[in-house]
């Protein structure tokens, strides 16, 4: 980062009058950007909280934010933050810890401004997921997610905020939120946008990218869909996604059928130049009317599309949760000082089974590919304690004894919901599923209406059956690993241990690798069954990758290592040179195709009135 050489001017061009708006509304909490003057690939931010009548206060940057489930301190990325009296005088500000500035004299102050960093260009990232991340390229593109950006002031998150964002003309905003564009003086370069929101929680929940328009929308059932897409090398381009994703999100609202509570829904794709200091961490962000995708540019269209089908189809089925089902600790989430619901199996675990049940249901894949795709998270499952209660993990999973698990709510917190969905269709002879449980909660609670943790259970108890008791007794909150052969039977379907080709580091969604955020080192997981050629090449538990074939690879260039690894043709020479236990060792062989053991789900061979073969048909619809 280059030092900043022209702040003073910055500063002094936003410290002047408030604006007549937020004169004529006193509760409002104004933030405004200028994307237009960076300096030093830094964006400055002014926030203005209206009239104080307490003699302090403390104004927050995010710790963490819904969806991310990690601790990320949003608070390093900001500098220079002053606090700034009617007259533009400085008052006295103390920062207390990374994301927090306690303020003397609050009733003096006007506003507080300060400079943001962005989060793909530092080195790691500093273990910010990427679509949770933030970009600051000048006159190029803004990558905004807010959370990143826009403070809170104590006990003014639930006022009302307006955000104006001054920006380059040639920049479009790529958001669901609702534009309005501010007025100008005649010969200015740039286009004021202004936003307003009812919350601070709206603020976070709606990000923004600005690029160079390369957009485009469409209408399905009610529904507009929205595409931006920003490509630095242009590699890429809305006309190449646009196709398959109208497909896919056109079967996912056939799949919802009356189930539908947005107008709009913007997708929001950033395209990473992994040969450059960008985005590394691929994937995407939830929010209630929007998604953040971050993917590498150069993966090929055939591979983004099918890529895109599966991570935007997870984030938008959180439409159902944790927007219209959702507790307290959700729906009033503290920023800095989170508490975390009992609930994960529901909000990332049932809405990633949806991702995949409306796949099979629509006839996007076949029902082995949807049982593949369930046997590979029962192996992945695997690699967890299977004994852990759901409920337990969920409610600690920002505690560092927790933290590493969470990667098991796409894995066994999608197969609770699958045991579940199948334990409903049977106690109903199949007239009733989890999307139908999921819009019977949907009615009850609702997008403004929170329920206690400890409700939501004897809720469901209560729309379902008594039996449903025991299942989360034993399976959700309970230790009892759950007995997927004693479902699967229920639908006609057996379990069965087949080999498979897999890749030298990957057995499809399975990693037999894992990254440290503070070290940036990979390193060899533990409790898992090596695949063949990492067996023969003689790899051991938490052994630490060095190199591959004479090249380092660390997190940050760990896609590399993947791709590299899938071009290797028979015969081909390996060499990966690896740390174990502080001495270093080079495991070398020529490469043959890696073969992993495999849990596999067949159909039973049944006669078609076989009262499972029906139980089959209303689980997965066809």
């Amino acid at each position: 980062m280059k030092k900043v050489m022209y702040a003073v001017a910055m500063v002094a061009a936003l410290v002047g009058c408030k604006s007549t708006q937020q004169e004529a509304n006193k509760d409002l909490v104004v933030a405004k950007l200028d994307l237009v003057n960076v300096q030093d690939d830094k964006v400055m931010v002014s926030v203005d909280p209206g009239k104080f009548i307490t003699p302090e206060t403390t104004f927050y940057i995010p710790k963490t934010v819904p969806g991310t489930y990690s601790t990320d301190n949003y608070g390093k990325f900001i500098e220079g933050l002053k606090a700034l009296d009617y007259d533009g005088n400085e008052l006295s500000v103390t920062k207390l810890d990374d994301n927090s500035w306690k303020i003397s004299n609050a009733i003096a102050l006007d506003k507080v401004t300060y400079w943001v960093n962005d989060t793909y260009d530092i080195d790691g990232e500093e273990g910010v997921f990427s679509p949770a991340g933030t970009n600051i390229a000048a006159g190029e593109n803004f990558m905004l997610n807010l959370h990143g950006f826009v403070g809170y002031f104590e006990g003014l998150s639930e006022k009302p905020y307006q955000l104006l964002i001054n920006h380059p003309k040639n920049l479009n905003a790529g958001t669901s939120l609702t534009k309005i564009e501010v007025e100008t003086e005649e010969g200015v370069d740039y286009v004021t946008d202004q936003f307003n929101v009812d919350r601070y929680f709206q603020v976070t929940d709606h990000p923004i990218m600005y690029s160079v328009p390369d957009t485009t929308s469409f209408v399905m059932q009610g529904m507009k869909v929205k595409l931006d897409v920003y490509s630095p090398n242009k590699m890429v381009s809305v006309q190449d996604v646009a196709p398959k994703l109208k497909e896919m999100m056109q079967a996912q609202k056939s799949f919802l059928g009356d189930f539908d509570n947005t107008g709009t829904y913007a997708v929001l794709l950033y395209l990473s130049d992994i040969n450059k200091p960008d985005a590394q961490g691929f994937g995407a962000l939830e929010h209630h009317t929007s998604t953040t995708v971050v993917l590498p540019e150069s993966m090929g269209i055939e591979r983004l599309n099918e890529t895109m089908k599966d991570v935007v189809s997870h984030e938008f089925f959180h439409i159902i949760t944790p927007l219209s089902v959702h507790s307290n600790e959700v729906h009033y989430f503290n920023y800095n000082d989170p508490e975390m619901s009992q609930h994960l199996w529901m909000y990332e675990g049932v809405t990633e089974y949806f991702a995949n049940l409306f796949q099979v249901n629509q006839k996007l894949i076949d029902h082995q590919s949807f049982y593949d795709r369930m046997a590979e998270k029962i192996a992945s499952s695997k690699s967890f304690d299977d004994t852990m209660p759901f409920t337990v993990m969920s409610e600690n999973i920002l505690d560092e004894k927790y933290e590493s698990s969470y990667y098991n709510v796409y894995q066994k917190g999608a197969l609770i919901g699958m045991s579940l969905d199948i334990r409903l269709r049977e106690l109903s002879n199949g007239e009733m599923g989890i999307l139908d449980l999921m819009k019977k909660l949907s009615n009850k609670y609702g997008k403004n209406k929170p329920f206690n943790d400890e409700d939501l259970i004897p809720a469901i108890v209560e729309l379902t059956y008594p039996e449903i008791q025991s299942f989360f007794n034993d399976y959700v909150s309970g230790t009892t690993p759950i007995p997927y052969n004693t479902f699967f039977e229920k639908v006609g379907v057996a379990e069965m241990q087949t080999e498979v080709e897999t890749g030298m580091f990957l057995k499809g969604q399975e990693p037999y690798i894992d990254g440290n955020p503070q070290t940036k080192e990979l390193f060899f997981r533990e409790g898992i069954v090596f695949n063949s050629f990492l067996k023969e090449l003689g790899v051991k538990p938490k052994d630490t990758i060095i190199s591959m074939n004479g090249t380092a690879y660390t997190i940050e260039n760990v896609y590399g290592l993947i791709m590299t690894s899938q071009a290797l043709k028979e015969g081909d020479k390996v060499t990966i040179e690896v740390e174990r236990d502080g001495k270093k060792i080079n495991l070398e062989a020529n490469y043959k195709t890696p073969m992993g053991s495999q849990t596999a789900l067949q159909e039973m061979e049944l006669s078609s009135d076989d009262k499972r073969v029906k139980l089959r048909k209303a689980w997965l619809g066809n």
